[in-house]
């Protein structure tokens, strides 16, 4: 948490009194159903937590205003005249300009093309900033020590902010695909959906496509957040967590953009990110969706072992 946060609770354990060394616990009651509730009451505290913070609602409104600047752009240009539908790229090699030139026809489209926008840097870098802070930021604030005295315990603790960075994964993503599919209503027709392929289908097909999108995108951000929290392991700033994380999401990505490191490119967390629109073809293309889920759980598992590693080990001084 930077300083310019205001300060967190320090002790966030589940609501209502301990009992008493020794009370005997009611019939029916055991270890773990308490430790789910725990654990569940943790979770709300910590989504309370990273979605209260006026940090998370400015970048949410940025997210929520990029497909409006597309959209009210690609109106000016064009005046709302239609395009035509057919062919595109493969999975993500140029989507977002074949999502543009169909926006004018049919506003859903809206919807992919602010994904395609947002995907290589806006998005990934609020999920950084998030899941960098998630453990640094506690540490700086001097509120991690004394979560770890609550019945909490680090693996719980460890696993309650990465699963509250995911929800923040998925509902970044839900702001831009909202915000476009309401300014593509607002400000273009909607009707059936020409995808990539050529093939027409009816407008609620298409909605059903645009949220498997979503979902896609979402779930490609698995990785970064692994990452960003295992850096957030590694030191007692958040803000030094944070410009690393945003800071190694930059490297990678001009990395993939080298073509003299074309053998390296395909093991990076976000080369197949744009692969959803493969989702937009009939039949849909799986090949590069699946590579890039079996990338991010790969990340997911590695990084989150790392963050996990070291954070178990780890001295709290603060």
């Amino acid at each position: 948490m930077s300083q310019a946060d205001p300060p967190t609770t320090a002790v966030r354990a589940p609501d209502g009194p301990e009992a008493p060394a020794g009370a005997k616990a009611p019939a029916g009651a055991g270890p773990v159903p308490g430790a789910l509730r725990a654990c569940v009451a943790l979770f709300r505290s910590e989504l309370r937590l990273t979605f209260g913070r006026w940090r998370t609602a400015a970048l949410l409104a940025v997210l929520a205003a990029v497909p409006v600047l597309v959209g009210v752009a690609v109106k000016v240009q064009n005046g709302g005249g239609s395009s035509g539908g057919g062919g595109g790229a493969h999975g993500g090699e140029g989507g977002g300009p074949v999502f543009l030139s169909q926006v004018t026809g049919n506003g859903l489209f809206l919807v992919f093309a602010s994904l395609a926008a947002t995907l290589p840097f806006f998005l990934p870098m609020t999920v950084g900033v998030v899941a960098g802070d998630s453990i640094a930021g506690e540490a700086s604030a001097g509120t991690l020590r004394y979560l770890l005295v609550a019945p909490a315990g680090r693996t719980r603790l460890l696993l309650v902010k990465y699963a509250a960075t995911l929800v923040f994964c998925l509902a970044a993503t839900l702001v831009v695909a909202l915000s476009a599919l309401v300014t593509g209503a607002l400000l273009f027709p909607l009707g059936e959906v020409t995808l990539l392929s050529g093939t027409t289908v009816p407008f609620s097909e298409g909605l059903l496509r645009a949220l498997a999108v979503a979902a896609a995108v979402a779930l490609s951000l698995v990785g970064l957040a692994a990452l960003g929290l295992f850096v957030s392991t590694l030191t007692s700033s958040g803000i030094a967590a944070m410009a690393a994380t945003v800071g190694l999401l930059i490297t990678v990505q001009i990395v993939d953009t080298i073509p003299q490191l074309h053998a390296v490119q395909p093991y990076l967390f976000p080369h197949y990110w744009l692969s959803f629109a493969d989702l937009l073809r009939d039949p849909v293309y799986w090949d590069q969706a699946a590579k890039n889920l079996g990338l991010q759980a790969l990340y997911a598992a590695v990084f989150g072992s790392a963050a996990w590693a070291r954070f178990t080990t780890r001295d709290i001084t603060a």
